[in-house]
């Protein structure tokens, strides 16, 4: 059904294309839903709106998040050509924003290269891969230039440990 179309029934949700869709979901998120809006489907469009930012201009490409004084992550949107570098690890923090994982003993200036190999190839004719390739390259040279670059380790863990809550165990009381 067309936005602008006048059916029989009760009067549109959304001023835009829809369509009905039917899936099922776990009891949690439905009742998640409820807090956000009584109108499951406006609640999961208000959910999907504020997960992709739908305002794409508000979202840099790459930014340098601060974490403690003097130190700063780099963290970017999605991109196939990054997904491409097979060492290259990118560890979603949240939808849509990545934190960039690369091997330990891996040196900066070697991703340099990849992200302008990749720029001059792949992401050539797609503006937003190029753009977003040459502003990480920009950030990691002129980071690099001054010297303020350090590495560090994130931990990673099987996410099959936590499937189930870890039980509880109470110390020996025996002497």
């Amino acid at each position: 059904m067309k936005a602008t179309q006048n059916a029989i029934g009760r009067p549109p949700k959304f001023a835009e294309a829809r369509r009905p869709v039917t899936f099922t979901l776990p009891e949690r998120t439905l009742r998640h839903l409820t807090a956000i809006d009584a109108d499951r489907a406006r609640a999961i469009v208000k959910v999907t709106n504020a997960a992709v930012r739908c305002n794409k201009d508000d979202v840099p490409l790459v930014e340098t998040v601060e974490v403690a004084k003097g130190q700063a992550l780099i963290v970017v949107g999605p991109s196939r050509s990054l997904r491409s570098i097979p060492w290259l690890r990118l560890v979603e923090i949240t939808p849509t924003r990545y934190l960039l994982a690369i091997p330990p003993g891996t040196a900066v200036d070697s991703l340099e290269v990849a992200i302008l190999d990749k720029a001059e190839s792949d992401a050539g004719e797609d503006p937003y891969e190029r753009s977003l390739l040459m502003n990480l390259y920009r950030v990691l040279r002129a980071s690099r230039q001054r010297q303020a670059v350090t590495k560090a380790e994130i931990l990673f863990v099987c996410p099959l440990a936590f499937s189930k809550s870890p039980a509880v165990t109470k110390p020996d009381t025996k002497p």
